[in-house]
Protein backbone atom coordinates (compact mmCIF):
# COMPACT_ATOMS: atom_id res chain seq x y z
CA UNK A 1 0.00 0.00 0.00
CA UNK A 2 1.67 3.22 -1.14
CA UNK A 3 0.87 6.43 0.72
CA UNK A 4 0.29 9.73 -1.03
CA UNK A 5 3.48 11.06 0.62
CA UNK A 6 5.53 8.29 -1.03
CA UNK A 7 3.89 8.87 -4.41
CA UNK A 8 4.74 12.56 -4.13
CA UNK A 9 8.36 11.82 -3.19
CA UNK A 10 8.82 9.41 -6.08
CA UNK A 11 7.18 11.65 -8.66
CA UNK A 12 9.09 14.82 -7.66
CA UNK A 13 12.36 15.41 -9.47
CA UNK A 14 14.42 18.62 -9.23
CA UNK A 15 14.46 20.60 -12.46
CA UNK A 16 17.76 21.14 -14.22
CA UNK A 17 16.84 24.80 -14.12
CA UNK A 18 17.86 24.70 -10.47
CA UNK A 19 21.46 24.48 -11.67
CA UNK A 20 21.08 28.13 -12.58
CA UNK A 21 21.20 28.86 -8.84
CA UNK A 22 24.81 27.73 -8.21
CA UNK A 23 25.81 29.05 -11.66
CA UNK A 24 24.32 32.42 -10.76
CA UNK A 25 26.15 32.38 -7.42
CA UNK A 26 29.46 31.78 -9.15
CA UNK A 27 28.77 34.58 -11.62
CA UNK A 28 27.66 36.95 -8.87
CA UNK A 29 30.75 36.29 -6.74
CA UNK A 30 33.11 36.75 -9.69
CA UNK A 31 31.27 39.91 -10.71
CA UNK A 32 31.38 41.27 -7.18
CA UNK A 33 35.11 40.64 -7.10
CA UNK A 34 35.48 42.95 -10.09
CA UNK A 35 34.00 45.95 -8.26
CA UNK A 36 35.27 45.44 -4.71
CA UNK A 37 38.60 46.78 -3.45
CA UNK A 38 41.60 44.49 -3.79
CA UNK A 39 41.86 43.98 -0.05
CA UNK A 40 38.42 42.33 0.05
CA UNK A 41 38.71 38.61 -0.87
CA UNK A 42 35.45 37.02 -2.10
CA UNK A 43 36.89 33.86 -3.66
CA UNK A 44 36.32 31.63 -0.58
CA UNK A 45 32.59 32.29 -0.92
CA UNK A 46 32.59 30.16 -4.07
CA UNK A 47 32.29 27.04 -1.90
CA UNK A 48 28.61 27.97 -1.48
CA UNK A 49 27.93 26.95 -5.10
CA UNK A 50 28.83 23.21 -4.85
CA UNK A 51 27.29 23.09 -1.36
CA UNK A 52 23.97 24.37 -2.72
CA UNK A 53 24.17 22.06 -5.74
CA UNK A 54 24.78 19.01 -3.55
CA UNK A 55 21.48 19.65 -1.79
CA UNK A 56 19.35 18.87 -4.83
CA UNK A 57 21.66 17.38 -7.50
CA UNK A 58 23.61 14.19 -7.93
CA UNK A 59 27.38 13.61 -7.81
CA UNK A 60 28.04 14.36 -11.50
CA UNK A 61 26.28 17.72 -11.57
CA UNK A 62 27.77 18.67 -8.21
CA UNK A 63 31.25 17.79 -9.46
CA UNK A 64 30.65 20.02 -12.49
CA UNK A 65 29.60 22.92 -10.29
CA UNK A 66 32.62 22.32 -8.06
CA UNK A 67 34.95 22.36 -11.05
CA UNK A 68 33.35 25.61 -12.22
CA UNK A 69 33.86 27.11 -8.76
CA UNK A 70 37.54 26.07 -8.73
CA UNK A 71 37.98 27.56 -12.22
CA UNK A 72 36.31 30.77 -11.05
CA UNK A 73 38.67 30.90 -8.05
CA UNK A 74 41.61 30.48 -10.40
CA UNK A 75 40.25 33.24 -12.66
CA UNK A 76 39.92 35.61 -9.71
CA UNK A 77 43.54 34.88 -8.75
CA UNK A 78 44.75 35.31 -12.35
CA UNK A 79 42.92 38.59 -12.75
CA UNK A 80 44.50 39.96 -9.58
CA UNK A 81 47.94 38.78 -10.69
CA UNK A 82 48.26 36.59 -7.59
CA UNK A 83 47.36 33.18 -9.03
CA UNK A 84 50.65 31.55 -8.11
CA UNK A 85 50.92 33.06 -4.68
CA UNK A 86 50.75 30.75 -1.71
CA UNK A 87 47.51 32.33 -0.43
CA UNK A 88 45.56 31.89 -3.68
CA UNK A 89 46.92 28.38 -4.28
CA UNK A 90 45.78 27.36 -0.80
CA UNK A 91 42.32 28.80 -1.54
CA UNK A 92 42.10 26.90 -4.84
CA UNK A 93 43.24 23.63 -3.26
CA UNK A 94 40.89 24.07 -0.28
CA UNK A 95 37.95 24.75 -2.60
CA UNK A 96 38.80 21.67 -4.68
CA UNK A 97 39.01 19.48 -1.55
CA UNK A 98 35.72 20.81 -0.16
CA UNK A 99 34.03 20.28 -3.52
CA UNK A 100 35.32 16.70 -3.58
CA UNK A 101 33.97 16.06 -0.08
CA UNK A 102 30.56 17.37 -1.16
CA UNK A 103 30.63 15.03 -4.17
CA UNK A 104 31.49 12.10 -1.87
CA UNK A 105 28.56 13.08 0.34
CA UNK A 106 26.28 13.03 -2.72
CA UNK A 107 27.51 9.55 -3.64
CA UNK A 108 26.83 8.22 -0.13
CA UNK A 109 23.44 9.93 0.01
CA UNK A 110 22.34 8.53 -3.36
CA UNK A 111 23.51 5.04 -2.41
CA UNK A 112 21.51 5.27 0.80
CA UNK A 113 18.49 6.47 -1.18
CA UNK A 114 18.75 3.47 -3.52
CA UNK A 115 19.03 1.07 -0.58
CA UNK A 116 16.01 2.68 1.07
CA UNK A 117 14.05 2.41 -2.17
CA UNK A 118 14.89 -1.32 -2.30
CA UNK A 119 13.79 -1.79 1.32
CA UNK A 120 10.51 -0.03 0.61
CA UNK A 121 9.98 -2.08 -2.52
CA UNK A 122 10.45 -5.32 -0.59
CA UNK A 123 8.21 -4.05 2.23
CA UNK A 124 5.47 -3.12 -0.23
CA UNK A 125 5.66 -6.53 -1.89
CA UNK A 126 5.48 -8.22 1.53
CA UNK A 127 2.51 -6.06 2.48
CA UNK A 128 0.63 -6.99 -0.68
CA UNK A 129 1.20 -10.66 0.12
CA UNK A 130 0.37 -10.37 3.82
CA UNK A 131 -2.41 -7.78 3.79
CA UNK A 132 -4.46 -8.35 0.68
CA UNK A 133 -6.29 -5.15 -0.24
CA UNK A 134 -9.91 -5.38 0.85
CA UNK A 135 -12.37 -5.16 -2.06
CA UNK A 136 -14.52 -2.09 -2.32
CA UNK A 137 -17.64 -4.23 -2.01
CA UNK A 138 -18.41 -7.60 -0.45
CA UNK A 139 -22.00 -8.83 -0.45
CA UNK A 140 -24.15 -6.01 0.95
CA UNK A 141 -21.17 -4.06 2.28
CA UNK A 142 -18.92 -1.27 1.11
CA UNK A 143 -15.41 -1.58 2.54
CA UNK A 144 -12.31 0.56 2.88
CA UNK A 145 -9.11 -0.03 4.82
CA UNK A 146 -5.89 1.76 5.66
CA UNK A 147 -2.65 0.65 7.29
CA UNK A 148 -0.44 3.30 8.89
CA UNK A 149 3.07 2.14 9.75
CA UNK A 150 4.84 3.96 12.58
CA UNK A 151 8.15 3.53 10.73
CA UNK A 152 7.94 4.78 7.16
CA UNK A 153 10.58 2.35 5.95
CA UNK A 154 8.83 -0.63 7.52
CA UNK A 155 5.43 -0.38 5.77
CA UNK A 156 4.12 -3.37 7.72
CA UNK A 157 4.12 -4.66 11.27
CA UNK A 158 1.96 -6.67 13.64
CA UNK A 159 -1.43 -5.11 12.86
CA UNK A 160 -3.63 -7.16 10.55
CA UNK A 161 -7.02 -7.33 8.86
CA UNK A 162 -8.79 -9.56 6.36
CA UNK A 163 -12.22 -10.35 4.94
CA UNK A 164 -13.87 -13.49 3.58
CA UNK A 165 -17.23 -14.50 2.12
CA UNK A 166 -19.47 -17.42 2.89
CA UNK A 167 -22.67 -18.17 1.02
CA UNK A 168 -24.75 -15.49 2.75
CA UNK A 169 -22.40 -13.62 5.11
CA UNK A 170 -19.26 -11.54 5.16
CA UNK A 171 -16.59 -12.37 7.75
CA UNK A 172 -14.04 -9.84 8.97
CA UNK A 173 -11.06 -9.86 11.31
CA UNK A 174 -8.89 -7.06 12.60
CA UNK A 175 -6.16 -7.71 15.11
CA UNK A 176 -2.90 -6.70 16.71
CA UNK A 177 0.03 -8.98 17.46
CA UNK A 178 1.87 -8.24 20.68
CA UNK A 179 5.44 -7.28 19.86
CA UNK A 180 7.22 -5.85 16.85
CA UNK A 181 9.58 -6.85 14.08
CA UNK A 182 9.75 -10.09 12.12
CA UNK A 183 8.23 -12.32 14.84
CA UNK A 184 5.13 -10.11 14.91
CA UNK A 185 4.88 -10.20 11.12
CA UNK A 186 5.18 -14.01 11.19
CA UNK A 187 2.35 -14.32 13.71
CA UNK A 188 0.20 -11.89 11.72
CA UNK A 189 0.75 -13.94 8.56
CA UNK A 190 -0.14 -17.13 10.43
CA UNK A 191 -3.38 -15.69 11.81
CA UNK A 192 -4.45 -14.24 8.45
CA UNK A 193 -3.88 -17.55 6.70
CA UNK A 194 -5.75 -19.42 9.40
CA UNK A 195 -8.67 -16.96 9.24
CA UNK A 196 -9.01 -17.14 5.45
CA UNK A 197 -9.16 -20.91 5.66
CA UNK A 198 -11.30 -21.26 8.79
CA UNK A 199 -13.92 -18.73 7.65
CA UNK A 200 -15.00 -21.18 4.95
CA UNK A 201 -15.34 -24.12 7.34
CA UNK A 202 -17.17 -22.63 10.32
CA UNK A 203 -20.60 -21.09 10.49
CA UNK A 204 -20.38 -19.51 13.95
CA UNK A 205 -17.98 -17.07 15.59
CA UNK A 206 -17.19 -19.23 18.68
CA UNK A 207 -16.00 -22.08 16.47
CA UNK A 208 -14.00 -19.66 14.33
CA UNK A 209 -12.36 -18.14 17.43
CA UNK A 210 -11.48 -21.59 18.78
CA UNK A 211 -9.97 -22.59 15.44
CA UNK A 212 -7.81 -19.47 15.36
CA UNK A 213 -6.77 -20.08 18.97
CA UNK A 214 -5.62 -23.57 18.04
CA UNK A 215 -3.60 -22.29 15.06
CA UNK A 216 -1.91 -19.50 17.02
CA UNK A 217 -1.16 -21.74 20.03
CA UNK A 218 0.37 -24.40 17.80
CA UNK A 219 2.50 -21.80 16.03
CA UNK A 220 3.74 -20.29 19.30
CA UNK A 221 4.57 -23.71 20.69
CA UNK A 222 6.98 -24.22 17.79
CA UNK A 223 8.39 -20.72 17.23
CA UNK A 224 7.90 -18.64 20.38
CA UNK A 225 11.28 -17.53 21.83
CA UNK A 226 12.04 -19.21 25.13
CA UNK A 227 12.66 -15.87 26.84
CA UNK A 228 9.14 -14.74 25.86
CA UNK A 229 7.28 -17.90 26.75
CA UNK A 230 3.67 -17.11 27.57
CA UNK A 231 4.07 -13.43 26.69
CA UNK A 232 3.08 -13.47 23.03
CA UNK A 233 -0.55 -13.28 21.98
CA UNK A 234 -2.88 -11.68 19.44
CA UNK A 235 -5.89 -9.50 20.14
CA UNK A 236 -8.54 -9.88 17.47
CA UNK A 237 -12.04 -8.68 16.66
CA UNK A 238 -14.12 -11.15 14.63
CA UNK A 239 -17.30 -10.15 12.82
CA UNK A 240 -19.99 -11.99 10.92
CA UNK A 241 -22.32 -9.72 8.95
CA UNK A 242 -25.23 -11.61 7.35
CA UNK A 243 -26.63 -10.30 4.08
CA UNK A 244 -30.26 -10.77 5.04
CA UNK A 245 -30.36 -9.47 8.62
CA UNK A 246 -29.72 -5.89 9.86
CA UNK A 247 -27.22 -7.02 12.50
CA UNK A 248 -23.51 -7.60 12.96
CA UNK A 249 -22.35 -10.45 15.19
CA UNK A 250 -19.12 -9.60 16.99
CA UNK A 251 -16.65 -11.55 19.10
CA UNK A 252 -13.80 -9.74 20.79
CA UNK A 253 -10.71 -11.74 21.68
CA UNK A 254 -9.21 -9.06 23.88
CA UNK A 255 -9.63 -6.43 21.16
CA UNK A 256 -11.13 -2.95 21.17
CA UNK A 257 -14.84 -2.57 20.46
CA UNK A 258 -15.80 -1.05 17.10
CA UNK A 259 -17.37 2.38 16.67
CA UNK A 260 -20.90 2.34 15.25
CA UNK A 261 -21.83 5.36 13.13
CA UNK A 262 -25.51 5.80 12.29
CA UNK A 263 -27.33 8.38 10.17
CA UNK A 264 -27.73 11.73 11.88
CA UNK A 265 -24.15 11.77 13.24
CA UNK A 266 -24.98 9.23 15.94
CA UNK A 267 -21.83 7.56 17.28
CA UNK A 268 -21.77 4.76 19.84
CA UNK A 269 -19.13 2.39 21.16
CA UNK A 270 -20.87 -0.83 22.26
CA UNK A 271 -19.89 -2.68 25.40
CA UNK A 272 -18.56 -6.10 24.47
CA UNK A 273 -17.92 -9.17 26.59
CA UNK A 274 -14.37 -10.01 25.48
CA UNK A 275 -12.82 -13.44 25.42
CA UNK A 276 -9.09 -13.81 26.18
CA UNK A 277 -6.62 -12.91 23.42
CA UNK A 278 -5.63 -15.63 20.98
CA UNK A 279 -2.55 -17.60 21.93
CA UNK A 280 -2.98 -17.75 25.71
CA UNK A 281 -4.73 -21.12 25.53
CA UNK A 282 -8.06 -20.05 27.04
CA UNK A 283 -10.34 -19.63 24.04
CA UNK A 284 -12.94 -22.40 24.23
CA UNK A 285 -16.09 -22.25 22.05
CA UNK A 286 -18.32 -22.59 25.14
CA UNK A 287 -16.67 -19.54 26.74
CA UNK A 288 -16.87 -17.23 23.73
CA UNK A 289 -19.58 -14.57 23.80
CA UNK A 290 -21.16 -13.30 20.59
CA UNK A 291 -22.47 -9.75 20.83
CA UNK A 292 -25.19 -8.81 18.35
CA UNK A 293 -25.10 -5.19 17.22
CA UNK A 294 -27.75 -3.40 15.19
CA UNK A 295 -26.37 -2.77 11.73
CA UNK A 296 -28.99 -1.47 9.34
CA UNK A 297 -28.87 0.24 5.96
CA UNK A 298 -26.81 3.43 6.16
CA UNK A 299 -24.88 2.33 9.26
CA UNK A 300 -21.08 2.17 9.31
CA UNK A 301 -18.86 0.12 11.58
CA UNK A 302 -15.36 1.45 12.18
CA UNK A 303 -12.82 -1.18 13.22
CA UNK A 304 -9.38 -0.15 14.42
CA UNK A 305 -6.28 -1.21 16.34
CA UNK A 306 -4.89 0.41 19.48
CA UNK A 307 -2.34 2.41 17.49
CA UNK A 308 -5.22 4.75 16.61
CA UNK A 309 -6.68 5.48 20.05
CA UNK A 310 -3.28 5.42 21.79
CA UNK A 311 -1.78 8.02 19.45
CA UNK A 312 -0.75 11.05 21.51
CA UNK A 313 -0.39 14.72 20.79
CA UNK A 314 2.44 16.87 22.15
CA UNK A 315 0.64 17.27 25.45
CA UNK A 316 0.30 13.49 25.81
CA UNK A 317 -3.46 13.38 25.16
CA UNK A 318 -4.81 10.29 23.38
CA UNK A 319 -6.61 10.62 20.06
CA UNK A 320 -10.39 10.86 20.79
CA UNK A 321 -11.56 8.67 17.91
CA UNK A 322 -15.26 8.41 18.85
CA UNK A 323 -15.53 12.18 19.29
CA UNK A 324 -13.72 13.06 16.08
CA UNK A 325 -15.55 10.68 13.75
CA UNK A 326 -18.98 12.11 14.60
CA UNK A 327 -18.44 14.96 12.15
CA UNK A 328 -17.80 12.50 9.29
CA UNK A 329 -20.55 9.98 10.14
CA UNK A 330 -22.29 10.45 6.78
CA UNK A 331 -19.18 9.95 4.65
CA UNK A 332 -18.63 6.82 2.52
CA UNK A 333 -15.94 4.43 3.80
CA UNK A 334 -13.06 5.70 1.64
CA UNK A 335 -13.71 9.36 2.52
CA UNK A 336 -14.22 8.52 6.18
CA UNK A 337 -10.79 6.89 6.44
CA UNK A 338 -9.15 9.75 4.55
CA UNK A 339 -10.58 12.22 7.06
CA UNK A 340 -9.42 10.10 10.01
CA UNK A 341 -5.98 9.63 8.46
CA UNK A 342 -5.42 13.36 8.06
CA UNK A 343 -6.87 14.18 11.47
CA UNK A 344 -4.80 11.50 13.20
CA UNK A 345 -1.55 12.73 11.67
CA UNK A 346 -2.51 16.28 12.58
CA UNK A 347 -3.12 15.19 16.18
CA UNK A 348 0.29 13.50 16.45
CA UNK A 349 2.27 16.08 14.54
CA UNK A 350 2.73 13.84 11.50
CA UNK A 351 4.28 10.78 13.14
CA UNK A 352 2.65 7.81 14.87
CA UNK A 353 4.14 6.07 17.87
CA UNK A 354 2.73 2.66 16.87
CA UNK A 355 1.33 0.94 13.81
CA UNK A 356 -2.37 1.50 13.21
CA UNK A 357 -5.01 -0.13 11.02
CA UNK A 358 -8.60 0.87 10.30
CA UNK A 359 -11.50 -0.70 8.41
CA UNK A 360 -14.74 1.10 7.57
CA UNK A 361 -17.72 -1.18 6.83
CA UNK A 362 -20.88 0.42 5.43
CA UNK A 363 -24.23 -1.34 4.97
CA UNK A 364 -25.85 -0.50 1.65
CA UNK A 365 -29.40 -0.95 0.38
CA UNK A 366 -28.34 -3.93 -1.70
CA UNK A 367 -29.67 -6.42 0.83
CA UNK A 368 -33.24 -5.13 0.30
CA UNK A 369 -32.97 -5.95 -3.37
CA UNK A 370 -31.56 -9.36 -2.49
CA UNK A 371 -34.45 -10.06 -0.12
CA UNK A 372 -36.97 -8.98 -2.76
CA UNK A 373 -35.31 -11.23 -5.32
CA UNK A 374 -35.25 -14.12 -2.89
CA UNK A 375 -38.99 -13.65 -2.18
Amino acid sequence: MVTWQQRFTRSWRPSRLLLLVPAGLIGAIVGADFVTPSDIVLGPLLVIAPAVSGWFEGPAATAGVGAAAVAAQGFIGWRSGMLWTRNVLVQVIALAVLSLLIVVFCVVRDRRARELAQVRSVAEAAQRVLLWPLPGRLGTLQLASVYLAAEEEAEIGGDLYAAARSRDSTWLVIGDVRGKGLPAIGEAALLLGAFREAAYHHDALPALAASLEESVTRYLADFEPTDEAGERFVTALLLEIPDAAPVARVTSCGHLAPVLLRPGHSVTVPDLAPAPPLGVGLTDPDDVTVDVLPFAVGDTLLLYTDGVVEARDRAGAFYPLAERVAQWAGQPPESLLQHIHRDLLGHTGGRLGDDAALIAVHRTRAHHRMLHAAG
